[in-house]
This record gives structure tokens, sequence and C-alpha cells, in this order.
């Protein structure tokens, strides 16, 4: 499937009063069965585009794996819409994990807190520093890298950055799918997190959040809204959130010592 990621779709478009048709572009969405060991893990709804990081990554951030060594192969069956991994190790899914619907969006369609949150959330010590300016300026690289949301305006993004550029990007139609393909990346490559941030387009619930602190990243910025819930936790597990990242204005939330601007005033005072 690689790279079909929209579809074409006639639309009637109004500019004030005025009908004309025209094709728009339109995100694709792709149900994807994750088979784990030849059972049944979980059915999730994706873009279909680096559908092996989003596995990889997925697993990683549900704790059914810590290292991409963990699995032995991986088979994906994109026209059936089936991922089949198997790994070095047996998983008791009865146990650990139960099998629900993963759905692209917030709300009801995830189930709140696994089990696995307690054994792969951990707190965050990164000594790095991001200046103000400097996220303002990954926040426009965010948004003008990626060619999909400028097409569509229906996908979400996830990046990796230093505080210089963005390293790696991963676009979804679920932000929490977006993250997953970025960790899944980061897994792949072993690549080194300490001094690195998440750029990301979405609003920062306690999910969200929790996943960043599976990556690794003690910074998040993100374009939008953090909840209450993910707060308390950004506070507790040692993660900056920087919120609202739009038209020169940003929030920090938590552990505004990262910043370097607050930094010197604090060193001032």
């Amino acid at each position: 499937m690689g790279e079909t990621n929209h579809n074409d779709w006639q639309v009637v478009r109004f500019d004030g009063n005025e009908p004309s048709s025209m094709n728009d572009e339109i995100a694709a969405e792709f149900p994807l069965t994750i088979m784990v060991n030849d059972a049944e893990f979980a059915t999730m709804v994706c873009s279909p585009i680096n559908l092996e990081e989003l596995v990889i990554g997925f697993l990683a951030s549900e704790g059914v794996i810590r290292f991409y060594s963990d699995i032995k192969t991986i088979l994906l069956d994109e026209t059936k819409g089936f991922a089949y991994i198997e790994l070095y190790k047996n998983i008791d899914t009865s146990q650990q994990y139960s099998k629900r619907f993963i759905g692209s969006c917030c709300g009801k369609s995830r189930q709140f807190y696994f089990k696995s949150d307690v054994q792969t959330a951990k707190t965050i010590y990164s000594k790095l520093s991001v200046s103000v300016e400097a996220c303002y300026a990954l926040m426009n690289e965010l948004q003008a890298a990626s060619a999909q949301f400028l097409r569509t305006g229906g996908v979400h993004n996830a990046a990796l950055a230093t505080p210089e550029k963005m390293l790696a990007l991963r676009t979804d139609i679920g932000r929490h799918n977006a993250l997953d393909k970025l960790y899944g990346h980061i897994m792949k490559n072993h690549t080194q997190k300490k001094d690195k941030l998440i750029v990301f387009s979405g609003r920062v619930s306690s999910e969200v959040l929790l996943k960043v602190t599976k990556i690794g990243a003690g910074i998040l910025l993100s374009k939008s809204a953090p909840t209450d819930l993910a707060l308390e936790l950004a506070d507790d597990l040692g993660v900056t959130v920087i919120g609202f990242a739009r038209e020169g204005k940003l929030n920090v939330y938590t552990h505004p010592g990262r910043i370097a601007e607050v930094n010197s005033l604090m060193e001032k005072q």
C-alpha cells in the first residue's frame, strides 16, 4: 500500500454563495488487525503508510516488547489488512492485555490506564534545553513538512527533533498512531533519545503524555491544548509540556527549567 495515504473525492465547494465542482484529496482510513504469536491482539484504524513502524511502536507502547530485537518476524498482508508478528517469547494476552478496538480518534474507543502503563511509563531526567525561538521554528517546520496535512487537513503529525532541526516525521489520521509510528522508527533505528524532543500537532492527553515518556523524550512541544491529567502526569514524570505553540505564542505548563529563557531568568534571581 506504501504511499497510498489519500483518495480523491468529488465535492461541491462554495466560495461565498458561488458553487463549483472539484476533486478534493481525502485522508485514507485503513483497518489493521495485529496478530501476535498467532493470536489476535488488537485492531486499529490508521493511515496506510509506515505500517511496520506503527506495529513496532504500538507493541512497545503496550509493553509487549522492550526492544526491536524481541521481534522474530513481521509479515504485513496489506491486501487483507493484517500484521503477523512472531516474538521470541510467549505472551499471555489474557493476563496482561485485553482485546479491544483501537480507534483513530480520542474518546471511549481507547481504554484508559492500561496495566502496561505502570510497567512502561518512566520518569524522565533529560537535561535538554530549548529556546522559545527554536520552539517556534520547529513548529513551523512540522507544519510545512507534512505534505499530506497541507493537502487534506485530515492527519496528525509527530516528529523527533533536536533544538536545531527536525529529524524524523510520521503522519497518521490518529494522533496516537503518529506517535507509535515515530516510536517504531526510533526503536528500529536504535536512535538516541536523551537529547531529543517531540514536536506534535495534536491535543496532549494523558495517553499521549505516557507515550512520550515511553519514548524517553523530556520535552513535548504541541500546537494544541493539554488536559489536566496529562499535566499532572507530566509534572510527576518530569516532562516539559509546551502547548498552543502557534502564531508566535506558546504556553509552558510543566518543568519550565528546560526553556532557555526561563533558565536564564532563574539564574539572575
